[in-house]
């Protein structure tokens, strides 16, 4: 048998379980040119909140995924293969190859790593500070949601590409500590201690030159109010305002983007694929070397899924949330 998890209602706000359902139906089988998947790991993510005010409803969620081929009727993906695809939130995928990435399996580097630092939330990070705000050797980034998988990955990539400051936000002092202790920020601000901006100013007292922007809201508004001249700002999710019915208001500096000639440009990762191998190229001999590390929080079984999923947007992980589908 295969499991499924159905979204079955639409939340008013916060999400909750019962808007939820397991449901157990024969395992699929593979058409001709089709591959039967076997779900390893399944990415969960802060997007998929608002995947659920427009998706339908009685099916499972779109997620990226990792599997094993079990059974094959396509020459393409033999029994055996391990393939990244988009089937999340179930147990069994049935695949074809034209919506399949045969992953490149490396000794040392684990399979759920093809979902955090080499999955869509490290393309994500590398994205932004590559291709988006171009970063340069020597100068300082702001990373706002910094404990969570997006931002965990970038401070991390931000060093190896020669940042001078790595500063990172996040919800707690404990993965304030974590931030700098574990994963090589210069420093970490607790946003819930109070006066985000003045927190930022102490920390980077010579300016921002490049903020990875994952929360939106007051994050950007502090943001905007640190760079340095000729800034650039790569806006990549906006948490603040995934879970309630009134977005936060716009950054009341906003003008300042003018004044400081700054530049503001958001990106969406799927416009980035084609990166993906330059991706595991830079990454996979840092991997190795333990010069950086997959920043994980691996909750293990299909049945905790949804836990898994409304514990991240509490702020419950840290680094990147996924899905182990059997124990």
């Amino acid at each position: 048998m295969a499991v499924l998890v159905h979204q079955v209602a639409r939340p008013d706000g916060w999400p909750a379980a019962d808007q939820f359902s397991y449901v157990e139906v024969p395992t699929p089988e593979p058409g001709p040119g089709e591959a039967l998947v076997e779900n390893l790991y399944l990415s969960v993510d802060p997007y998929m909140r608002e995947e659920m005010d427009e998706r339908a409803l009685g099916v499972p969620m779109e997620g990226r995924s990792v599997g094993r081929v079990v059974e094959s009727r396509d020459p393409a993906l033999p029994v055996g293969e391990l393939v990244f695809h988009r089937q999340g939130w179930r147990s069994h995928a049935v695949v074809a190859s034209g919506g399949v990435r045969v992953l490149r399996e490396s000794p040392g580097v684990s399979l759920s790593a093809y979902l955090s630092l080499l999955g869509g939330t490290g393309l994500s990070a590398y994205v932004g500070l590559t291709r988006v705000a171009r970063l340069q050797p020597g100068e300082t980034v702001f990373i706002s949601a910094a404990a969570g998988g997006v931002g965990s990955a970038a401070g991390q990539i931000a060093r190896l590409l020669g940042a001078g400051r790595v500063i990172g936000s996040t919800g707690s002092a404990a993965k304030a500590e974590h931030l700098i202790e574990d994963l090589g920020f210069d420093a970490a601000l607790d946003y819930r201690a109070g006066d985000l901006a003045a927190q930022l100013a102490a920390a980077a007292p010579e300016g921002v030159d490049v903020y990875l922007d994952n929360v939106g809201g007051d994050h950007l508004e502090a943001a905007i109010g640190a760079m340095r001249d000729r800034g650039r700002i790569a806006w990549c999710g906006a948490v603040a305002q995934y879970n309630t019915l009134t977005p936060p208001p716009a950054p009341r500096n906003l003008f300042d983007i003018v004044g400081k000639s700054l530049r503001l440009e958001g990106f969406l990762v799927r416009d980035h694929a084609h990166l993906q191998s330059e991706l595991e190229d830079f990454l996979i001999p840092h991997i190795h070397s333990g010069h950086v590390v997959p920043d994980e929080t691996v909750v293990a079984g299909l049945p905790n899924m949804v836990d898994a999923f409304l514990s991240m947007l509490r702020g419950g992980n840290t680094g990147k949330t996924i899905v182990k589908v059997t124990p």
